[in-house]
């Protein structure tokens, strides 16, 4: 059977998305030819600076490398079946008219998953492609055709979804190319200014020395620029959809509303272990699906919303347990440091069953 014209354009686009890839992939390849055959090899006589130079040089490679193909290669993760929609439910949603219809369907569905955030207009969150009620900071996205677990934006430098999967890798890709380029910066700066003094000798190396400098420089901006958003996001537990268009809660607008405090917020992307923390393997806290939330904005940026917040106990008295699975122990440790239930009632739901999102306020510090 012949592909048709809609497959073909499917088969050269996914070549076309690849480009980017490829660009970075020459560019790293060429870098280290300059840098270790023509600078390293040919251009430096101290075996001593020689050494160090190689060694430092590899180590930071290796990790680079190691991170842009866990980026890369790593696939998105998709929502639990729970929140997919079962065929008896998308007939009764097909057969209903009315847009209020179908959200008292959608709502007695969403009853007993973890979803605390709404559309603009307050209605629940579902997705027409995926066919699936879409779990708290979860999006479509166009270029993958699916809905990804908190999404943060689809990469083109890495052919792939940034987000809950492999937002901890993007992280160490941002920060070993960062240091990478500053590497090169750094130790190449002397051999850069020798050539506009005449000191090295009418090579070939002369030339690879002279454009690694300017090429590492000018990604170093870049990168660096792009590390600090991310690591500001990172501290705010924010994706950068969410820094654009602020989640909406039952009580409103929050852009602060998962926030828990720096320390806890580096803790959900990186994980309890610190030896884990600067490895690209993945060691993030939860299940994609479900995050704690908070209904007391402490953010001093955030002005209180101007509808007020809904009670906290009648929130509580709202929520529901998630039935797919408890938090991990170190989930439970991260909520439960510094955070308080909103009522008894909660908390003694909490000892018995374990929430995967459960709503709560946070305590003040003195």
């Amino acid at each position: 059977m012949a592909p048709s014209g809609t497959q073909i354009k499917r088969g050269c686009q996914r070549v076309l998305y690849w480009i980017p890839v490829l660009f970075i992939a020459v560019i790293v390849a060429w870098s280290y030819y300059a840098y270790v055959l023509q600078l390293c090899i040919e251009s430096i006589d101290d075996t001593g600076e020689k050494v160090v130079y190689l060694l430092v040089y590899h180590v930071v490679f290796i990790m680079f490398v190691w991170a842009y193909w866990q980026t890369i290669f790593t696939q998105p993760l998709n929502p639990l079946k729970e929140f997919q929609l079962s065929y008896s439910d998308k007939e009764l949603l097909e057969r209903e008219d009315r847009g209020e219809s179908q959200q008292e369907i959608l709502r007695r569905i969403a009853k007993d998953l973890p979803i605390y955030t709404r559309t603009n207009s307050g209605a629940i969150r579902f997705c027409d492609r995926c066919q699936l009620l879409k779990p708290d900071r979860c999006h479509h996205c166009s270029v993958c055709d699916k809905c990804i677990l908190k999404m943060d934006h689809h990469c083109p430098w890495v052919n792939n979804c940034v987000g809950f999967s492999n937002y901890k890798y993007f992280m160490l890709f941002l920060l070993y190319s960062l240091l990478y380029c500053l590497f090169i910066t750094a130790t190449d700066l002397k051999y850069f200014i020798k050539f506009w003094l005449n000191g090295l000798p009418d090579t070939q190396a002369k030339f690879h020395i002279l454009f690694l400098f300017f090429s590492a420089s000018m990604f170093s901006v870049s990168l660096a620029s792009l590390f600090i958003y991310h690591c500001w996001l990172v501290c705010k537990n924010r994706s950068t959809l969410e820094a654009v268009r602020a989640p909406v809660f039952r009580h409103g607008t929050d852009k602060s509303g998962f926030s828990l405090g720096c320390s806890k917020n580096f803790r959900q992307v990186f994980g309890d272990e610190v030896k884990y923390w600067p490895v690209p393997v993945f060691s993030s806290l939860g299940d994609g699906c479900s995050y704690p939330t908070c209904l007391v904005n402490l953010d001093p940026e955030q002005p209180p919303s101007p509808v007020g917040p809904i009670p906290a106990t009648k929130i509580a008295a709202e929520a529901r347990q998630f039935p797919s699975k408890p938090l991990r122990e170190s989930q439970s440790r991260l909520l439960t440091t510094t955070l308080s239930w909103s009522d008894s009632e909660g908390a003694a739901d909490k000892d018995k069953k374990g929430a995967s999102n459960p709503i709560m306020t946070i305590e003040h510090e003195a």
